[in-house]
């Protein structure tokens, strides 16, 4: 009887401490994710579902957005994921052109303006860019583009000599340079800024997408928006390669395929959505046009000669991607 009881308890014993190790095994950690952008931003969307679908698996984390800048600045997110602040995160791409020239090369003006170049683009360039995001102790995990790059102003341009004085929202290195070449004054102004920036008059004009003056409403404040297909910059989300290094095999086989599933997402929806942005500019009273001859020719021409800096400042690397992406 004492044995059968002994015998019954140590089962309970045993039962209620697999039960245990078992939650405690699949108590997910919460990794935070930072995003520069805001929630309703395909962008953030993605990132959004991205998160979820790793999260709803038994996997060893749980990822929780921050959009807006809100955990950190567009600025601070790159630095905080390497330095461990936060496990992951989002940045735009060619922001980080100060840290590595390969960081410019979809912000190139010409090199690449439509989303099937950009995607060839994205594939020669890619081992170049997980080599050099692995010098800076990241992964890349996905990447995804904007739609192809218009010129706002708050008055009418037919040539880059009307862009003479005009303060210029400057986002990257390639954006100043423009900028300077036009005789634009640069102002570095981060995505969660640009409509006070529109409004208070500290900017006006910029390069950037139909999707951020949808974003940002920018129809209040800016009267031009023309599509001159200059580039289709992209996001990308990475990881700090410690905390990646730290989850399971099995972990990052889920991660991985969110990943794939994100970036396949993110690029057809940024093609569905490119002309919806501009005919939502256009309903909102923006004059939406493509540009002139004059300048299209005028911004061709500082897109051959910014080809030809980066191809310098990029060496044979640079060169490499050029002839790879050329030879698709």
């Amino acid at each position: 009887m004492k044995k059968s009881m002994l015998k019954n308890s140590a089962k309970t014993l045993a039962g209620g401490l697999s039960i245990c190790l078992s939650s405690m095994s699949f108590a997910a950690e919460t990794w935070d994710m930072p995003l520069a952008y805001s929630a309703s931003n395909y962008h953030s969307v993605i990132a959004k579902e991205f998160a979820e679908e790793i999260s709803g698996k038994q996997s060893e984390i749980k990822l929780v957005t921050h959009p807006s800048g809100s955990l950190f600045k567009g600025s601070e997110i790159y630095s905080s994921v390497r330095r461990g602040l936060a496990p992951i995160g989002e940045r735009l791409i060619s922001a980080l052109s100060n840290e590595d020239p390969i960081y410019t090369v979809d912000a190139v003006p010409f090199l690449a303006s439509t989303f099937e170049s950009s995607w060839n683009l994205y594939q020669a360039s890619k081992p170049a860019l997980e080599k050099t995001l692995a010098k800076h102790g990241l992964k890349l995990l996905y990447s995804v583009p904007w739609p192809p790059q218009g010129l706002y102003a708050n008055k009418p341009i037919n040539s880059i000599a009307d862009m003479k004085g005009l303060k210029f929202r400057a986002y990257n290195p390639a954006t100043s340079t423009i900028a300077e070449i036009m005789g634009a004054i640069p102002t570095k102004i981060e995505a969660a800024e640009v409509a006070q920036a529109f409004a208070t008059g500290v900017a006006e004009s910029m390069i950037s997408s139909g999707s951020t003056g949808y974003d940002q409403k920018l129809w209040e404040s800016v009267d031009y928006w023309y599509d001159v297909m200059a580039w289709l910059p992209k996001n990308m989300v990475f990881v700090n390669m410690r905390a990646w290094n730290g989850l399971s095999e099995e972990t990052q086989k889920i991660v991985l395929s969110a990943s794939a599933t994100a970036e396949k997402k993110g690029w057809a929806k940024s093609e569905e959505l490119a002309n919806w942005y501009k005919l939502e500019l256009e309903k909102h009273g923006m004059h939406v046009q493509y540009a002139g001859e004059t300048l299209t020719n005028e911004l061709q021409n500082i897109g051959i000669k910014m080809t030809m800096d980066w191809l310098e400042e990029s060496g044979a690397e640079g060169q490499k991607i050029i002839d790879d992406f050329k030879a698709m």
